[in-house]
Formats: structure tokens, C-alpha cells, sequence
């Protein structure tokens, strides 16, 4: 199929963009890669009048360590964090969800403020993002502002973005030492969208009891979930393979509308999630060096 017809525009600064998505007689929307939104359009499920293609602007391609905070520009690549040892050295978890998107072709174009301001909830860096307390900074014509990843999602492919704002950076704390970390998903093929996918970061305290257990879970309903029935499952107990198992049974506690597809029904979902979760944690504390 081809898309309706529509102008395209390549600003050569952020302020330029800005005053393009600011006219509200035109339906504009950013072009970021393209991934998902030039697909989404081909089917005519998308039809702006305007892209507006933030290609050119260089200042929105960057990785640099602030304070120990990850900053990551808009228009970085997937294939940039692929290969950058800077993200491999400090967010290990967010180079090993990286792996996992899609194909070299894709993870040469899409990049990673697309695939956040996309928010597919079978998307990777969303999860990232919750996962790892991500900072999403969004400027337009009204000045900049931060907002919190766990504000972000909102619902399907709809975020805490407003009208006419760019997202032009993810800002991401440094993780404390000696935290585990795991990262899994499972999809009917590689590259496909994951039908289910689990994050999971913990620290064990002096006495070997689990702390800060984060679990977040992705594909299972309209945004990435904090799971919180496992988190508090596991806090304050050793870790052990029983509590894991008993824990992770809870991983669609809170899932308001589950998703249920062609692909898997949501009680195949539940059981997918809660095995990704009880391998995520046994291989986050492994990387910690306890015997789960």
C-alpha cells in the first residue's frame, strides 16, 4: 500500500522543527527514524499531513556520562548503542535489550527517541526506560521539561508527549554497584515484536537478602508495568529458586486489560511471563555472584 499524500520537511535546527509542529492548522508529526511510522502509514493508519524529519539534526545524536548519569540523545540509533562501549560498560541491561530489536537494517534507522515517543508496548526501550527510572526530556514551544518514564506511557502508542513537542534526550541514573541485572523476552522468531518480556534489576544486602528488586513487564497489556506484586514478594527474602517461582506467578497482578492476540492468548501470556521472570532472576543474581 502507499500512504495518503502528505508534505515533508527537513529542518536543520531543533527550533526550526519546533516551529513547524507549532501550527495547529497542520497535522504534523515527527519523523524519527521511521521505523514504525512510515509501516504505520503505508496502512494508512497514519496520516499526517506533515513529517517533519528530524534526520539532519545532529545535536539530537549523542551518547555522553553526566555525573554518572547516561545521557542519550533522541536520534541516536539502536546501531550506536549496539556498538558503544560507553553503553555497554554502564548500562549493560539496556546494550543487552538492544541485541534484541528487530534486525542490523532496523537498528540502523530507528532510533532510540522514536522507539520511546513510539511507545509499542511490545517495544524494548520502553521497558528500558521504566526499568532503569529513565528521565525523558521534551522541549517545544512552551520551553523544556522533564518527565519521568514512569509518568510517560500513558496507553497504547500514546505518551505524556503534548502537541508540538520534540523528545530530545533520555537521561539515565547510573545503576548501583553490584546490581544484577536480566534482561529476556520471547518472540516467534528473531527480530520479531515479543509476545512477552521481562526486565529485572536487584541487589543483595549484607546478609543476602534481596533488595531494590525492580521487575517490569512488556507486551503483556498497553504499556510496560512495574510489577510490584513480585517485587514485594522478593524484597527482604533470600533468593532462592522456590521464591522465585511463587513470586513470579504474580507477574500480571495488575495488569489492567491484558493483551490477548492472534499471537497468544492472555493465559499463555501469564505463564510466558511468569518463566521469563523466574530465568531473568536467576540469572540477575547469578550476575551478582549468588547462587540462586
Amino acid at each position: 500500500m502507499k500512504p495518503a499524500p502528505f508534505d515533508y520537511v527537513i529542518p536543520g535546527t531543533l527550533d526550526e522543527a519546533i516551529g513547524y509542529l507549532a501550527d495547529e492548522d497542520v497535522e504534523s508529526h515527527v519523523l524519527a527514524g521511521g521505523q514504525s511510522l512510515i509501516a504505520a502509514m503505508n496502512m494508512r493508519m497514519a496520516r499526517p499531513e506533515l513529517l517533519v524529519d528530524l534526520g539532519k539534526l545532529d545535536e539530537l545524536a549523542f551518547i555522553r556520562e553526566e555525573n554518572g548519569a547516561l545521557h542519550i540523545g533522541a536520534m541516536t540509533t539502536k546501531r550506536t548503542i549496539e556498538f558503544s562501549p560507553v553503553v555497554e560498560n554502564t548500562q549493560p541491561l539496556m546494550h543487552a535489550a538492544t541485541l534484541m530489536i528487530a534486525h542490523p537494517q532496523i537498528r540502523n534507522r530507528g532510533t532510540v527517541g522514536g522507539s520511546v515517543a513510539h511507545a509499542d508496548p511490545a517495544a524494548e526501550y520502553p521497558a528500558v526506560a521504566l526499568l532503569l527510572d529513565a528521565e525523558i526530556t521534551a522541549v517545544g514551544s512552551g520551553g523544556k521539561r522533564t518527565i519521568a518514564a514512569s509518568d510517560f506511557f500513558i496507553t497504547y502508542f500514546t505518551t505524556a508527549l503534548q502537541e508540538g513537542e520534540i523528545l530530545t534526550e533520555l537521561r539515565i541514573p547510573a545503576m548501583s554497584p553490584n546490581t544484577g541485572w536480566s534482561f529476556k523476552e520471547f518472540a516467534r522468531r528473531h527480530g520479531d515484536f515479543a509476545m512477552a518480556g521481562v526486565g529485572v534489576t536487584l541487589n543483595l544486602d549484607a546478609g543476602g537478602h534481596c533488595e531494590n528488586t525492580k521487575v517490569v513487564g512488556f507486551a503483556l497489556g498497553a504499556t510496560p508495568i512495574r510489577c510490584q506484586a513480585v517485587e514485594a514478594a522478593v524484597n527482604g527474602e533470600r533468593p532462592n529458586p522456590e521464591l522465585f517461582a511463587a513470586a513470579c506467578a504474580k507477574m500480571m497482578d495488575g495488569v489492567e486489560d491484558p493483551t490477548s492476540d492472534v499471537h497468544a492468548s492472555v493465559e499463555y501470556r501469564r505463564d510466558l511471563a511468569s518463566t521469563l521472570a523466574e530465568r531473568a532472576f536467576a540469572e540477575a543474581v547469578g550476575r551478582i555472584g549468588a547462587v540462586a
